[in-house]
């Protein structure tokens, strides 16, 4: 009789979460990815603005097989911070002065939002201790929408206190700080905020030591992602609750392959094969689909309509197919919305979107 060899998921999250708590976390970049810093921090750095702001793009993590370990950014909808220096904020501390957009229901406390952490982290980087700031939140993406909203808080106000200073720190030590946010908010995975912040599509080759490395998509080529939202919240926590203790071999097997393929299609330029890797995840989309009502008949109707592929964006409820072309991308959008009402009896809103190539940048900024 066949024996059937399991992964146990449970203990790789267990020492993820390790990870996360080690204080000899360090960073190995690729060569193909992000440049060291050459600053030194023994002396901490002058203020050159009095005020800058920011911007953060959204991202598709997982892109389906890859879970934890793939993500992109997506052009033309993320977070905004704008940062200030406040005299009346004590030397060396933050203060959250305003949320706006979607983010009503986060907390003010800096200790508690996830922009907040990502900022007092840059500073304890920086070695700050001689001014006070004020950091308003602009909230684009909306919450538990699996777009990689905490990560675009995150990116956009680590960005936003490193440019402050005359941007001394490089986007490794920024996704660093982004990570420390991720970590208290919805775990220890960069799959989201190294995309948000490097732009394109990032594997995270190691947690430990962490190492990013950067897919680079040919310019030449399209490929348009079509990103339908409906109204329902999935919060990254309970949607990681819904994954099993342990996986088959079989399984495990044919997702490397699958996701093998997606990062070759990537590299290649190739939008037939990455949508179709995308759509082949046997281990965590079967999981989570089901909690999402109408995903199922989305999928299809995606695919249907000329999608090369379609799956969950991050931890949902936000569904992903990707194409070639922005007509035809509007088209797919409009049978995802269709399918999501009809069977899942939820209104959504679909977008076509190219990947952001950037990640997160300085928008504006005043001189002190």
């Amino acid at each position: 009789m066949a024996t059937t060899t399991y992964l146990n998921l449970t203990t790789i999250t267990a020492a993820a979460n390790n990870i996360s708590q080690s204080k000899q976390l360090r960073l190995t970049t690729s060569t193909s990815a992000i440049p060291s810093s050459t600053y030194t921090k023994s002396t901490e750095p002058l203020p050159l603005f009095s005020s800058v702001k920011s911007f953060a793009p959204a991202t598709v993590a997982n892109l389906g097989p890859g879970f934890d370990f793939l993500g992109c950014a997506v052009d033309g909808i993320g977070d905004h911070v704008t940062l200030l220096i406040d005299p009346a904020v004590q030397p060396g501390d933050l203060a959250i002065s305003h949320i706006s957009g979607a983010g009503s229901r986060l907390s003010k406390d800096p200790l508690l939002n996830c922009a907040g952490i990502a900022a007092l982290s840059v500073m304890k980087m920086l070695g700050i201790r001689s001014v006070g700031l004020s950091l308003s939140l602009d909230k684009g993406l909306p919450l538990g929408s699996g777009l990689g909203s905490s990560a675009a808080s995150a990116a956009a106000s680590a960005v936003a206190v490193n440019e402050l200073f005359g941007a001394p720190l490089s986007q490794s030590e920024l996704v660093i700080a982004g990570l420390e946010s991720e970590a208290k908010v919805s775990g220890y995975h960069a799959d989201n905020v190294a995309p948000s912040i490097l732009g394109g599509f990032v594997l995270i080759r190691s947690y430990e030591p962490l190492e990013l490395m950067q897919l680079k998509f040919p310019h030449e080529k399209s490929l348009y992602f079509v990103l339908v939202n409906p109204e329902f919240e999935a919060p990254t926590k309970e949607m990681r609750a819904a994954l099993r203790p342990e996986v088959s071999m079989s399984n495990h097997v044919w997702n490397c392959s699958q996701a093998g393929a997606l990062v070759a299609s990537v590299l290649q330029g190739d939008v037939v094969g990455l949508g179709k890797a995308l759509s082949s995840d046997k281990i965590v989309e079967p999981s989570r689909a089901p909690l999402i009502p109408g995903m199922k008949a989305v999928k299809k109707a995606a695919i249907k309509a000329g999608a090369f592929g379609c799956t969950i964006s991050g931890a949902g409820p936000t569904a992903v197919a990707v194409t070639d072309s922005e007509e035809r991308g509007r088209v797919i959008g409009e049978r995802m919305v269709e399918a999501f009402w009809r069977e899942g009896n939820l209104k959504s809103m679909a977008m076509v979107n190219k990947l952001d190539r950037v990640g997160a940048r300085l928008v504006s900024s005043v001189p002190r």
